[in-house]
């Protein structure tokens, strides 16, 4: 059980007590204080121990279940789960951003093989039907927690690609090394949700949700060197964006 998060309550400011206590959990939990799987005192304990009362400490906790840090099981009570992922919209690969984020990722390879482009490859690349690829699908996790199905569709005169490679390094960066000059891509995200295959391999129910990408990216040329059509648990991974005037 956790007992030795530090909360300064200020009782005189104007943000809510119980947004208080949340941010202190989350800052604990953020900084490895509180490590995935450490389970919470109950909210009477809680409440308690912060001088709160039981409706407060209940909000505290919920806020830090909708953020997707701690969750409820019955018969174990309130525990600490892994981080979501908060990906920059950049021109980034997500092994790259989650080895900046302290993160340990790991590939699976599911399938390496030479294909032709068919006609939506070829449209989404702008290059002729027929045209030599590369396709690659893979399960990307973050700790051993799956967080991502990735397939991607790189021409094959752009570089070759081997599963050693692809289990240690982030795709744009072994595009990089190959002297590929990332310039622009353009990106389309949604929302979708699990069928059973996608399931199994992230690790969740069908039916779940899930965050879809689609991307292209183009080198300072104009040419399309890499397609991407890739899937995240929503549970675990979201994008963030600033927007100026």
């Amino acid at each position: 059980m956790a007992t030795d998060v530090q909360v300064a309550l200020d009782r005189s400011s104007p943000v809510p007590l119980y947004h208080q206590v949340a941010t202190a959990f989350e800052t604990a939990i953020r900084d490895g204080s509180l490590p995935p799987g450490t389970r919470l005192d109950n909210e009477i304990e809680l409440a308690k121990r912060f001088s709160l009362s039981r409706p407060t400490m209940r909000q505290a906790l919920d806020q830090l279940v909708q953020a997707g840090l701690v969750v409820r099981r019955r018969g174990i009570g309130t525990q600490v789960v892994e981080p979501p992922v908060r990906r920059p919209l950049q021109l980034s690969s997500l092994y790259d951003d989650l080895i900046e984020q302290g993160s340990k990722p790991s590939t699976e390879i599911l399938e390496l093989a030479h294909v032709s482009a068919d006609q939506d490859r070829a449209e989404l690349l702008g290059i002729k039907e027929g045209t030599p690829l590369q396709y690659l699908r893979r399960v990307r996790s973050i700790d051993g927690t799956p967080l991502a199905i990735m397939e991607n569709w790189v021409p094959t005169d752009v570089l070759e690609l081997d599963q050693g490679q692809l289990r240690d390094h982030g795709l744009y960066d072994l595009m990089r090394g190959a002297g590929i000059d990332f310039r622009l891509a353009h990106q389309r995200m949604g929302a979708t949700v699990a069928d059973k295959q996608q399931a199994a391999l992230l690790d969740v129910e069908p039916g779940a949700p899930l965050v879809q990408m689609e991307r292209v990216a183009r080198d300072s040329s104009g040419r399309a060197v890499d397609g991407g059509h890739h899937l995240y648990r929503a549970d675990l991974y979201s994008f963030e964006m600033t927007l100026v005037k």
